[in-house]
Parts: C-alpha cells; structure tokens; sequence
C-alpha cells in the first residue's frame, strides 16, 4: 500500500507539472502556458511563444491545441522551456501586447532573458516578424512559416537569427511574402542571421509538419542573444585591430 501511494504521488506530482493552464483576463492576451520540469523552471529556464494562425483566431482557447507547440505537447513532446501560447481574437498580432505578456511571465518566473524565442505560423508568421521587427532586443530567435513581414521591420530583423520557410504551392499565402521581407532584410546586412527555405510543391498547411519535427526546437534552443553580443564586440574588435595607427 505505501509502494502504491509513493507511486501516485510521484504520478501525480508529474502530470500536474505537465498539465496545461489556461490563464485568462490577467493578460494582454489569454493564453496557454506549460512549465518544463522543476529541475529546468528552477534553473532559469528559457521562454518559447507559440503564435498561432488566423484559422485559430477568437475567444474558445482550445483551438490553440489543434496544431503547432501546444499540440505537440499534448502528444508528449518534452521542450525545455516555459511554453506560452496566446490567443488573439481576430486581426493581426499586436508586438506591443505580446511583449507585455511576455514580460507578465517574466514578472512571474526566474527565467533567461538572454533566451526567448517566438514561432508561428501563417497569421503568426507574420506575427513573429512583426514582433521580432518592433522589439528586437528582446528576442533570441524566430522561426516564421509560411508567413510574411513589413519591409519597415527588415533592418530590426537582420539583427535576430531568423528561419523563415515557405512553400511554393501556398496558395492562402504566396510564397512572394516571404521572398519580399527576405529580399528586405538581406538588402540590410546580407541575411547574415537568415536562414531561408522553400519547399517546392508544398502548399500552406504542409508547413505544420516543421513543429513535429526536432529541427526548429533545437536550433532556437541554440540561439542566445548573450553569444550574439559577444561575436558582435569580437566584430568591433577585428576591424579596430585592422585600422593601421597613423604616424606622426
């Protein structure tokens, strides 16, 4: 009997840590949020942000669970982060409010700040670079798919590394999105921090198979904005080692 009980009670204390919570009116947005295990939220784990498209657009949060981070969770997918899954109700994704959640989470957790990343898709793709574009400097990382941005963000953007993926046969979204804010942001440093990919044939939903897949997960995870700042003063340093002394 004491077996089974210590049993339980280990069973227990995990699925409530791997339990989603909704949290609602305490937010710029209403969201979902999923805590890694103690051992990663004690150790100021990083921050992901899932933005969702327009088909997942309104007040029911439950439809944030169909596709993308949440449901990859659902389905048992272990991410060594504080998960954060906003709902928007209609329109598009608003930078300043999803920067006010995101630091109400910072508010509420010892987390990485140096570490934060955002993911969407289709709506959220465009939301993801929106965001990247309007606060740069609280960003780590984005993946955008089969999304587009605003060629006035291009140059914010070039500073964050970006993966942004589109397919060819998207027809709700045209690839020519991507191409232009990508034609942007390289025309502001070379896409030095892009990386850019497109799927020949693939059509708009077919972009949703990139959160079931380790790629995304593990190259945001890789990214810091700590380390960009150092390679950022080395660069500085190189070209001051470069300039020749001037003789008297």
């Amino acid at each position: 009997m004491r077996f089974l009980f210590l049993v339980s009670f280990i069973l227990f204390g995990f699925t409530s840590r791997a339990q989603l919570t909704a949290v609602k009116g305490k937010s710029s947005y209403n969201y979902w949020i999923n805590l890694p295990a103690d051992s990663i939220l004690n150790s100021n784990p990083p921050i992901l942000i899932f933005l969702h498209g327009r088909s997942l657009s309104g007040t029911d949060l439950n439809k944030v669970k169909r596709y993308g981070v949440i449901c990859e969770i659902q389905k048992g997918r272990k991410i060594p982060a504080i998960v954060i899954a906003p709902q928007v109700k209609s329109g598009a994704w608003n930078p300043d409010k999803l920067l006010t959640l995101l630091e109400d989470i910072q508010s509420q957790y010892a987390t990485d700040t140096n570490r934060v990343y955002v993911c969407g898709m289709s709506l959220g793709g465009y939301g993801t670079l929106h965001f990247i574009g309007k606060h740069p400097d609280k960003l780590a990382a984005g993946v955008a798919l089969c999304g587009g941005g605003k060629s006035g963000d291009a140059c914010n953007l070039s500073k964050v590394p970006l993966w942004i993926q589109h397919g060819t046969a998207d027809k709700p979204v045209p690839v020519s999105e991507s191409r232009k804010i990508v034609k942007a942001i390289k025309a502001c440093d070379g896409g030095e921090n892009l990386i850019y990919k497109e799927i020949a044939g693939a059509s708009h939903g077919a972009m949703e198979r990139e959160f079931r897949k380790d790629d995304m997960y593990d190259w945001l995870f890789s990214k810091s904005k700590a380390s960009e700042e150092i390679k950022e003063v080395e660069a500085v340093e190189e070209e001051l080692i470069e300039i020749p002394s001037s003789s008297n």
